[in-house]
């Protein structure tokens, strides 16, 4: 991953669930939406897999990691499969450990201000604060008070409405999911629908400072 590309275009989709027949036109419509950084959980049936077709398929258009990693094994099947990033839900400390010794940009999560300090020490790329909509994009301001130097990923929660109030309020970067990669567009192959709403989230991002 590259960290300052991601910077770049703060906007990473979380994928869950997906079925492997459908990785080839999901990832193409990804890509003509404009996204460049996308995390299959590990959760996913199949994950390693999803990851491995998605990267041959993606050919270096998208920055794909993987997320969900609660172990040093999902960790070990994530890396082999091609991820390029690792995302947790809260601090594996294993698996942050040895993303930072082998220089693995690595998105733990945490909510509190001492998770989100523990995080940033353990040597977080970025501190993911999840869900981001427990305490809506104020509590980022405060967070940033005393923990300026700490960067943080919005996660779960964020619309394409919100999107702008958060950056404004100290996140550098922030996740999409459900919102955009919804189940049922998914089942009944409606891509074109996940382009658009992609574009949309795309178009905010692009004006998040304005």
């Amino acid at each position: 991953m590259d960290i300052k590309r991601f910077k770049n275009k703060p906007l990473m989709g979380i994928v869950r669930g997906i079925d492997k027949e459908i990785v080839e036109p999901f990832i193409e419509a990804v890509i003509l939406a404009g996204l460049e950084t996308l995390e299959i959980t590990m959760n996913t049936a199949g994950a390693p897999e999803i990851i491995r077709k998605a990267k041959k398929i993606s050919k270096n258009r998208l920055m794909l990691g993987a997320g969900t990693v609660l172990n040093k094994k999902d960790l070990k099947q994530a890396l082999s499969a091609g991820a390029t990033f690792i995302v947790t839900p809260v601090l594996v400390k294993d698996v942050v450990k040895y993303c930072v010794k082998n220089n693995i940009p690595v998105f733990p999560g945490a909510l509190t201000p001492s998770e989100i300090y523990e995080a940033w020490q353990e040597g977080a790329t970025m501190v993911k604060v999840f869900p981001a909509k427990c305490f809506g994009p104020e509590y980022f301001r405060e967070v940033k008070g005393p923990f300026k130097e700490i960067e943080l990923l919005a996660c779960a929660g964020v619309t394409s409405i919100n999107m702008r109030e958060y950056f404004n309020c100290g996140a550098t970067a922030v996740a999409i999911g459900t919102s955009v990669f919804k189940k049922y567009w998914l089942e009944q192959g409606r891509f074109n629908d996940v382009c658009s709403s992609l574009k949309t989230y795309l178009e905010q991002l692009s004006n998040r400072l304005d």
